[in-house]
């Protein structure tokens, strides 16, 4: 039996509710009055819904760097961290879940965990929806390759892209598509429950973008597969983000904290891209040290002397 975790990279507090969905037009007839050829399909462009969130996600964007936010830096001098922030650092991000499941529904609950992450290797398939261009598409598969590239270099795990066959699929898809996506995730993930679909093909827009990672019944901590979902209305940079954040999450960093700094995985969106500690998070995650299963106390000792293996005790860094 299939088990989906959800880890979700959630809005600021700030948003605005999602515009309400357009009313269908009536459409008047036109009669020919002789035999015609048959007229080409009429092409249906975005809903006053998706271009809504197009303009939300570039103005969320402007204000961001405006304030100085969705850094691409890594890091700097101004966010130096030492061995100790990185074990605990760890620990959070590592051994707590953001979401709990509460009534068969995942609710924003943070609770303590053991150790996940995929043992087998991890094949990565893009799914484009109709809305994003040739160009674009072009232009992301290179940025996710050359990502995931780094991702398995880090982790020392196997860790690749693939056209097909995949085991952990990001859709890339409008808020239209992302509705009709329902029987393509159950084909693809037959063993997701009818709910988890639903909650997949239900975010509303204050969700920016989502995985959801799988394991089985009997080991319940070893990630299968996949499922997560990029907004193709985000702008270029916000889009970018989702990939990094939500594509490492999948991998087995499943929580956000406040204190994790420099981090994606922290919800105040100061970085867009993964940092330099928190690649080292990957490194750790994966160490053969560490098992699947394992709780904070267990791991707690490794993880401090991985941190000061790969940070050392000469301060912050």
């Amino acid at each position: 039996m299939r088990r989906a975790v959800p880890l979700l990279a959630a809005a600021l507090a700030a948003c605005q509710p999602a515009a309400p969905p357009p009313q269908p037009q009536a459409r008047a007839a036109v009669i020919a009055p002789t035999a015609s050829p048959r007229p080409a399909p009429v092409r249906r462009g975005p809903s006053t819904e998706s271009r809504s969130a197009a303009d939300f996600y570039r103005r969320i964007e402007a204000q961001l760097l405006d304030r100085g936010l969705l850094r691409r830096d890594g890091g700097g001098a101004d966010a130096r961290f030492t061995a100790d922030m990185l074990a605990r650092n760890f620990e959070r991000i590592a051994l707590f879940s953001e979401y709990t499941q509460i009534g068969g529904r995942y609710v924003p609950q943070q609770s303590r965990a053991q150790l996940r992450r995929w043992p087998g290797p991890v094949r990565l398939e893009l799914h484009f929806g109709a809305s994003v261009d040739a160009a674009t598409r072009q232009a992301d598969r290179a940025r996710v390759a050359a990502y995931v590239s780094r991702l398995a270099r880090l982790t020392g795990h196997d860790i690749s892209m693939v056209p097909s066959g995949g085991n952990y699929h990001v859709f890339v898809a409008s808020i239209d598509e992302q509705r009709a996506l329902g029987p393509e995730i159950s084909r693809l993930e037959p063993g997701l429950s009818r709910q988890t679909v639903r909650e997949i093909t239900e975010l509303d827009r204050t969700t920016y973008c989502a995985v959801y990672a799988s394991s089985t019944s009997d080991r319940p901590h070893a990630y299968v597969s996949a499922i997560s979902l990029i907004r193709s209305e985000h702008p270029d940079l916000m889009r970018l983000s989702c990939y990094h954040e939500e594509i490492a999450q999948g991998l087995g960093l499943a929580n956000d904290s406040p204190a994790a700094r420099p981090s994606i995985f922290n919800d105040d969106e100061e970085f867009a891209l993964l940092t330099d500690h928190d690649a080292l998070l990957l490194q750790m995650l994966y160490d053969p040290r560490l098992r699947v299963g394992m709780t904070a106390e267990q791991a707690r000792p490794v993880i401090q002397r991985i941190a000061r293996e790969l940070v050392g005790d000469r301060g912050p860094v």
